[in-house]
């Protein structure tokens, strides 16, 4: 676990707000939402180390880990918690409901299941951040293009995260619309994830992933068995893509960390409260694509795609 707790908490220097960021888990994508979330503040005034001072914790895919460190951030009076991925939201709103700290939440993909915000979209109290909704019907006609002879699509998904739980309904509903079958493969915990792929990649022409926190910890070991088997990984961002998917239809990560960062910076100047702003969603989708990948499959991607990507790679990061 990574802390940068220090000595300075709210009140001890009146020109420093010391505010607790809490990640769920260590992988690229969540990484990519802290840095641009920290951008984002520093784009409104707030800079670490100058006016603000952040206290970091990551649970490492741990939910009891994730409530000592709310709780933490609570016990320590921080000005805000920005809370990163589902489980970290929920222990953070959990844990900070009964005070008069605001809690900033990003990487959500339900905000709405995940009891973080209303069916009308209006915050459940003193929370508020961004959703990471899947584009999920464009990441299927992209699968289609790609793969024209495909059946089935394989999904592994940890069955206690609100998050994944919705998408794999959405793709389940879709599917058909495309000529596809989803086949879902649900895991408890990290350790599943080797005899689950194993299991999965006999029954299915490709693997789709979610932004499922457990599996994406995972994603280089399922690369690895997938790529043995010659089988297509797709992934659910551009992160995913960089570190060895084929493809895929998503958001930036660290887009979705700015605009976090920025409602957060409205939250410490008082210009809104928390319980008074929606939730936000990035519509802005674009196409991903590692040619690296394509050419060990033997897969071309289209042209139409390539021509009009957020980015390609020409190799995989280790």
């Amino acid at each position: 676990m990574m802390s940068m707790f220090g000595a300075c908490s709210k009140g001890s220097n009146k020109d420093m707000i010391t505010i607790g960021i809490g990640q769920y888990a260590e992988h690229p994508s969540l990484d990519n939402c802290r840095e641009g979330f920290l951008a984002g503040l520093k784009s409104e005034g707030y800079e670490e180390g100058k006016n603000i001072k952040v206290e970091y914790e990551n649970a490492q895919a741990d939910n009891s880990l994730a409530g000592q460190i709310t709780d933490g951030f609570v016990s320590k009076k921080v000005a805000l918690i920005c809370a990163i991925a589902t489980p970290m939201a929920q222990s953070a709103y959990g844990a900070a409901k009964d005070t008069d700290i605001p809690v900033i939440f990003t990487a959500v993909t339900d905000p709405i299941l995940a009891k973080l915000a209303k069916d009308d979209k209006t915050p459940v109290g003193n929370i508020t951040g961004t959703s990471d909704k899947l584009p999920v019907e464009e990441q299927l006609k992209m699968i289609r293009k790609i793969l024209p002879e495909a059946k089935k699509i394989g999904i592994l998904y940890n069955t206690g995260e609100v998050n994944s739980v919705s998408a794999i309904e959405e793709y389940k509903a879709l599917a058909g619309n495309y000529g596809f079958e989803i086949v879902e493969s649900g895991i408890t915990a990290t350790a599943d994830i080797p005899l689950a792929t194993d299991n999965i990649l006999t029954k299915v022409d490709c693997i789709n992933n979610l932004t499922d926190n457990t599996v994406v910890s995972s994603l280089p070991l399922i690369l690895k068995k997938a790529a043995e088997k010659k089988i297509p990984v797709f992934g659910s961002e551009v992160e995913q893509v960089k570190s060895g998917c084929l493809a895929t239809v998503g958001i930036d990560y660290y887009d979705l960390g700015v605009k976090t960062g920025k409602m957060a910076a409205q939250v410490l100047k008082g210009e809104k409260k928390a319980s008074d702003m929606n939730f936000e969603i990035i519509d802005k989708a674009a196409f991903y694509g590692n040619s690296a990948v394509a050419k060990n499959l033997g897969i071309d991607l289209p042209k139409d795609l390539t021509d009009t990507a957020g980015e390609m790679f020409d190799s995989i990061a280790e």
